[in-house]
C-alpha cells in the first residue's frame, strides 16, 4: 500500500511540473501578442500630427505665395512677400519677392540643413531654423513645416473649445536643431485641422503663439490660409502669414541644391 501511495504522489508531482512548464512557455507568446499601451498612445499621437501636417501642406511638390505682415502697435506695418517651393515637407526653397531691395535672396532647406544665398555674397551662408526671418516668424516657420519628422509627439488630453473636441499634444524636438524645442499643439478631432500652437524655448519659456485661421480649399482640400503669430514676451507684436496661389508642381531634386540657387528667379 505504501508503494502505491508513493507512486501516485510521484505521478502528481510529474504532472504538476509539466503543467508549470507549459504555462511558462505560453507566457512569452501571450506577451509578444500584446501591444503595450504606451506604444499605442505614441502611434496615435504620431498619426494625428502626420494628418495635421497633410492638412497644412500637400505631401507632393507644390508652390505657394506667402505675404507676411508684421505690426508692433507703435510703428507702421512691415510687409514682406515670399514664394515657397516645397517637396515632401523636407526640401524647400524660399524666394524673397518683396521688398524689391531684397529680391534675389533665397533660402534653401534640405532636410534640416538651411542656407541663405545673397546676390552680393559668393557662397551660401548656413543658418539656424530658429533664427528670425522677419517679425515673429523664424526661418523654420516658413522653410520647414514638418512637425511629424521634427518632433516626438505625446497625446496629453482631449479638450473642448466651443462645440468642437480637440487633441492636445506635446511635441518635443528630436534634437536641438529644430525650430522650437517644445510645442503644445491643438488639433481638431473630427478632421485633424490644426487650431493653435504654443512654442517654447529650451528653458521652457513661452516664446510665441500661433493661430491657424481662414480654411479655404487649396489643391484639393481645406487648408489654413492665415496664420497669426503673436509674441508671448512683448504684447501687441504679431506677424500675420497669408497663403495663396497654391499649386502642385513637379519639382526635380536638382532644384534643392546649392549649385542651383543662382538659376532660380
Amino acid at each position: 500500500m505504501e508503494i502505491m501511495t508513493t507512486h501516485h504522489s510521484g505521478v502528481k508531482a510529474a504532472l504538476a511540473v509539466v503543467s508549470i512548464a507549459v504555462l511558462l512557455c505560453s507566457r512569452p507568446a501571450l506577451a509578444a501578442e500584446a501591444v503595450p499601451p504606451a506604444a499605442n498612445d505614441e502611434a496615435e499621437a504620431r498619426m494625428i500630427v502626420e494628418k495635421a501636417d497633410h492638412v497644412r501642406f500637400p505631401a507632393e511638390g507644390f508652390q505657394v505665395d506667402v505675404t507676411i505682415t508684421t505690426s508692433t502697435g507703435s510703428e507702421s506695418a512691415d510687409v514682406r512677400k515670399y514664394r515657397v517651393l516645397a517637396k515632401g515637407n523636407t526640401n524647400s526653397v524660399v524666394m524673397v519677392t518683396e521688398p524689391a531691395s531684397e529680391r534675389g535672396q533665397i533660402l534653401l532647406m534640405k532636410g534640416r540643413d538651411l542656407w541663405i544665398f545673397m546676390p552680393d555674397v559668393s557662397q551660401p551662408i548656413r543658418l539656424a531654423l530658429s533664427q528670425r526671418l522677419t517679425g515673429q516668424v523664424a526661418n523654420g516657420d516658413l522653410a520647414r513645416a514638418n512637425f511629424a519628422a521634427d518632433y516626438n509627439p505625446k497625446l496629453l488630453r482631449s479638450e473642448k473649445i466651443g462645440t468642437d473636441d480637440y487633441y492636445v499634444l506635446e511635441l518635443t524636438g528630436v534634437d536641438r536643431g529644430v525650430t522650437y524645442q517644445r510645442v503644445l499643439y491643438w488639433v481638431r478631432e473630427k478632421d485633424f485641422w490644426p487650431h493653435k500652437a504654443e512654442f517654447y524655448s529650451l528653458s521652457n519659456r513661452l516664446l510665441k503663439t500661433c493661430r491657424y485661421e481662414i480654411f479655404k480649399t487649396m489643391e484639393g482640400r481645406k487648408r489654413p490660409t492665415r496664420l497669426v503669430m503673436e509674441d508671448a514676451l512683448r504684447g501687441g507684436e504679431q506677424s500675420v502669414l497669408e497663403y495663396g496661389s497654391m499649386k502642385l508642381r513637379d519639382l526635380p531634386d536638382k532644384i534643392f541644391t546649392k549649385d542651383y540657387l543662382k538659376k532660380l528667379d
